[in-house]
């Protein structure tokens, strides 16, 4: 554990102050409504941080354990990396800065029989512990469910796993591209003639951290009628096998075990990508009158009055037949063009925009869904990231911490959570 009780709380475990308006603007924001909530976050990657950076985001005060010298796997999974003041990559990367902000970081070394008596003596102190080890990982430590209750009854205790905590595979690790193979999406993803293909961001890490997170807001609410804490078992795998949802009914209803077919929809004609002109355009017709309003657009009116085509059960039954024809019939648009038509139209359509696209656009700017935060160690002496989507009318969502550097605040917790440990020692 490196925590020393002569160390300033207001500095880093590098030496790097904080500056005095990043405190002071704190105490200016508004309280969200997990404020007074107090987290314990023993996990890593990318599940628990986010959950644990969602509650943050909703006022609770994050605490995250981090070992000593290394801290969270994600830290180092660059490039690319923040630079610091002199243009040189520091130990924060990019995927770290994902899902860490409103936290603070201890580092301590639970392997260790005084950093393990330092989390049970947390634990004691804290409302919800959350954690992502391997199956039975802490129990040996002290750490597990039936060992922390013992001293806090109270206590929301939530484990993310690979594969759950029971079942054949229940002693299997658990990784984003794992749990997207063996639940099914990476079979429905890419394009019919290709190879199974997982979606390119860590969606099952994230639904997962997601599923998480409001199962420990029901956690609280039954504690607030009971008192009572509880265990939340959740794994990547369950999360990724809820969210397979109308492919995953189609199947059971049917039998059929369905085929990837790329951006085309199973159950709506046309809902799927085109090539026009000069580039692509999303069309994403959801009615039938919709479709007969987009085939006035290309001049095709014969398609809509055609009883092959008319209804959308036959559209989906003759889907090859007529995804043909308007590939052929698009091509000859300009892509501005045919969106502008669509929308006087009211024929749903949109662009397929890459990230620059996305990020300076006005829609994401006044939506606040690109903010930047005051960090330390960054060169600019801030860091970009992504907003928070969630808009509470009467206790709004506040960024108040910028993702920490690992150990920046061991001393400030333990003397805020446990100031008689800390006069002990």
């Amino acid at each position: 554990m490196t925590h020393s009780p002569k160390d300033s709380p207001d500095r880093t475990d590098t030496g790097n102050p904080l500056p005095d308006s990043a405190k002071e603007s704190q105490s200016e924001l508004p309280k969200g409504p997990l404020s007074g909530i107090r987290v314990l976050d023993l996990s890593r990657i990318l599940a628990g941080p986010s959950c644990t950076q969602l509650l943050g985001d909703y006022g609770a005060d994050i605490v995250k354990v981090e070992k000593p010298g290394a801290g969270d796997d994600t830290r180092k999974w660059g490039p690319p990396y923040v630079p610091d003041k002199q243009g040189n990559d520091t130990t924060e990367s990019a995927y770290y800065l994902c899902a860490n902000r409103n936290k603070r970081s201890v580092a301590i070394d639970i392997s260790s029989e005084q950093g393990a008596s330092t989390i049970r003596k947390l634990a004691e102190k804290c409302d919800i512990f959350i954690e992502n080890f391997k199956l039975g990982g802490l129990k040996k430590f002290g750490l597990d469910y039936e060992s922390l209750k013992a001293n806090n009854p109270g206590l929301i205790y939530c484990s993310i796993t690979g594969f759950g905590q029971t079942g054949p595979n229940a002693h299997l690790p658990g990784y984003d591209i794992m749990a997207q193979g063996f639940g099914g999406i990476m079979s429905l993803t890419g394009a019919a003639d290709g190879e199974p293909m997982k979606v390119a961001v860590g969606v099952a890490d994230f639904v997962c951290g997601m599923y998480a997170a409001t199962a420990i807001l029901a956690a609280i609410r039954h504690r607030d009628s009971t008192s009572e804490g509880q265990y939340i078992d959740i794994a990547l795998v369950d999360t990724q096998v809820s969210w397979l949802v109308n492919e995953a009914t189609n199947y059971l209803a049917s039998g059929k075990v369905p085929q990837r077919r790329g951006n085309e929809h199973p159950n709506i004609v046309p809902y799927q990508v085109f090539e026009a002109r000069d580039g692509y355009v999303i069309v994403a017709v959801g009615n039938d009158g919709q479709f007969a309003r987009f085939c006035a657009i290309l001049g095709r009116d014969d398609l809509a009055e055609n009883p092959e085509y008319a209804t959308n059960e036959k559209r989906v039954e003759n889907r090859l037949e007529l995804i043909e024809v308007l590939r052929q019939e698009i091509a000859g648009f300009g892509k501005h063009d045919l969106l502008k038509q669509m929308g006087r139209n009211n024929v749903p359509s949109g662009p397929i925009n890459n990230l620059e696209e996305v990020f300076s656009s006005e829609q994401v700017a006044v939506r606040n869904m690109r903010i930047s935060m005051d960090h330390p160690l960054a060169q600019s002496g801030k860091v970009e990231l992504i907003g928070n989507p969630v808009k509470f009318s009467k206790t709004p969502i506040t960024y108040r911490r910028p993702p920490p550097v690992c150990g920046q605040h061991t001393s400030e917790v333990i003397a805020e959570w446990l100031p008689r440990f800390e006069d002990d020692n």
